[in-house]
C-alpha cells in the first residue's frame, strides 16, 4: 500500500495563500480527474477546505507520484512550485495514514477537536468515489479515518478542547478593553463557536449583546436565550459602530466585515478602543481592522500561537494515543491482506493438482460409479483442506509484521508458486473475509 499525501494547511500557510488555494466544484473535479490520469497515481482523493488543501493518493513510486502530484497542485492553483513548496507537506505509507487519522480525530484543525472535519473527509471521499478515484486502498483507508474520528470523539473530550480558544481570545478583549462590564458585544454568526462566545459573554455583565445571522430566527433563539436583542445581517453594517467588541464566526467564503466598513465605523467611533475577534476560516474581518485607529484585531492564527504555548492538554494526548494505535493496527491489517493473493495462488494450485489427480483416477478405474467419484473427490479435498490449513493461518499471521514480506515471498518460493499467477489474484478485491472462507474449508 503505497499511500502519499502532498498538502498545505493553516500549520504551514498563511491564510491569504491557503485561500487563493482552496477548490471547489468544478476545479476539484478537474484537479481530480487530472491526478488520475497521471502516469504513476492509480487512486487518488482531495480533502478542501478553508483552512487546508490536501492530496492522497496511491502511487507505484514515491518520487514518480510526487513528481505528478505537485505538478497537478501546481497548475490547478495557478500557483508555481516556488511559491508552493515552502508551505508544503510530504507523508508517504505509515505516515500519510497516521497524517490522515490525525486529521480526521481534529489534532490537526485550527480548532482542537473541532467535528466539522469528519463531515469533510466524508465529502471528499464521496467526490473522489463520484469520479472513480477512490479505489479499495482508498475507500479502505479513509472510512478507517472516519471511524477513528468518531472513536476519538467518544472515548475523549477532544470535541472541547478547542474551546480554550474562545476563553484566550475573549481574554484578551477584556485586557484590551479594561474589562467587559458595562460594553457593548456584536455577535456575528450563531454557529457553535459564535454561540460559545456569545454565552461567556452573557455573563460578562455587558451593557448590550447583538447577535446577527443570516438566518434570522437562528439569531433570535440565540439572542433570546441570553437575554441579548437579535437583528438582520443587513443591519450589521449600522450596529458596528455602537460595538465595543465584535465576535465574528461564520460560514461565509467571502468578507462579512470589508475595508469600507471598517474604515467607515472606526471613523465615526473616533479613535475609541473597539475589539475585533475574528474566529472563523476563511476569516470574516479584513485585516486592515488592524491598522485602525483604537481598533484591535485578534484572528484564529493569533490564538492557535497562543494556545499551543500553553502545553498539550489531556485530551489530546489521549487522542494521539488513539491514532498511534489505530495506526498500527491499520498498517498490520494491510501487511496481513498482502498474503491474500499468494495464498489464493497457492490453493488454486492445490486445487488444480487434486482435479488432476481424479482425472487420472478415473481413467484408471473407469467403473467408478458418480457417488464413489464424488465421495474420493471430497476425501482428497479433505485431506489438502487440512494439511494446508495450519500453513496458511500461521503465514497470515506472521505476514502482519514488520517482516511480512519475507513471509510471503518464502511461500512462493516454497510452493514454486507462478508470479504470474499471484499477479493475477491481485487484481481481485481481496478481504479478510475471502481469506478467512479459505482457511475455513479445514472445518
Amino acid at each position: 500500500m503505497n499511500v502519499l499525501v502532498i498538502g498545505l494547511s493553516h500549520r504551514t500557510a498563511p491564510v491569504r495563500l491557503l485561500e487563493r488555494v482552496a477548490l471547489t466544484g468544478d476545479a476539484l473535479n478537474k484537479l481530480l480527474s487530472d491526478a488520475l490520469a497521471s502516469e504513476h497515481v492509480a487512486e487518488v482523493t482531495v480533502l478542501s477546505t478553508c483552512n487546508r488543501v490536501e492530496v492522497y493518493a496511491v502511487v507505484d513510486k514515491f518520487h514518480g507520484g510526487l513528481a505528478d502530484l505537485s505538478e497537478v497542485l501546481c497548475r490547478h492553483t495557478a500557483i508555481g512550485l516556488e511559491q508552493l513548496r515552502p508551505h508544503l507537506y510530504v507523508h508517504y505509507e505509515d505516515r500519510a495514514v497516521q497524517h490522515l487519522f490525525s486529521v480526521a480525530c481534529g489534532l490537526d484543525s485550527m480548532v482542537v477537536g473541532e467535528s466539522q472535519i469528519l463531515g469533510q473527509v466524508r465529502a471528499a471521499l464521496a467526490v473522489a468515489q463520484d469520479q472513480g478515484g477512490a479505489g479499495r486502498v482508498l475507500n479502505e483507508l479513509v472510512q478507517r479515518a472516519l471511524r477513528v474520528g468518531k472513536r476519538a470523539r467518544t472515548e475523549t473530550g477532544i470535541d472541547r478542547a478547542g474551546r480554550s480558544l474562545v476563553s484566550v481570545g475573549l481574554g484578551r478583549a477584556r485586557a484590551t478593553l479594561d474589562g467587559l462590564a458595562g460594553r457593548k458585544a456584536l455577535v456575528v454568526g450563531a454557529g457553535s463557536m459564535s454561540a460559545l462566545a456569545a454565552t461567556v459573554l452573557a455573563e460578562e455583565g455587558l451593557a448590550e449583546l447583538v447577535v446577527a445571522n443570516r438566518t434570522y430566527s437562528r439569531a433570535q433563539r440565540l439572542a433570546t436565550g441570553l437575554g441579548g436583542r437579535a437583528i438582520r445581517m443587513e443591519q450589521v453594517e449600522a450596529a458596528l459602530p455602537e460595538a465595543d467588541l465584535v465576535v465574528s464566526c461564520t460560514g461565509a467564503t467571502e468578507l462579512v466585515l470589508d475595508a469600507a466598513t471598517l474604515r467607515a465605523a472606526a471613523d465615526v467611533r473616533g479613535g475609541a478602543t473597539q475589539f475585533l475577534l475574528d474566529l472563523a476560516l476563511p476569516r470574516d474581518i479584513d485585516p486592515v481592522a488592524a491598522e485602525l485607529p483604537g481598533v484591535t484585531l485578534v484572528d484564529l492564527e493569533s490564538l492557535a500561537d497562543a494556545d499551543s504555548e500553553n502545553g498539550v492538554p489531556a485530551e489530546v494526548e489521549a487522542v494521539r494515543r488513539i491514532v498511534a494505535a489505530e495506526v498500527a493496527a491499520f498498517a498490520a491489517g494491510q501487511r496481513a491482506n498482502q498474503i491474500a493473493p499468494t495464498v489464493v495462488a497457492l490453493r488454486t494450485m492445490a486445487d488444480d493438482v487434486v482435479n488432476a489427480e481424479m482425472l487420472r483416477l478415473e481413467g484408471k478405474l473407469p467403473d467408478l460409479s458418480a457417488r464413489e467419484r464424488a465421495e474420493i473427490a471430497k476425501t482428497v479435498k479433505r485431506v489438502v483442506d487440512k494439511l494446508m490449513h495450519g500453513p496458511t493461518v500461521r503465514v497470515k499471521e506472521l505476514a502482519s509484521g514488520p517482516d511480512g514480506e519475507t513471509y510471503t515471498a518464502a511461500l512462493r518460493e516454497l510452493f514454486n508458486l507462478d508470479r504470474n499467477a499471484v499477479e493475477a489474484v491481485m487484481s481481485a478485491d481481496l478481504t479478510d473475509d475471502v481469506l478467512g472462507d479459505l482457511e475455513g474449508g479445514a472445518s
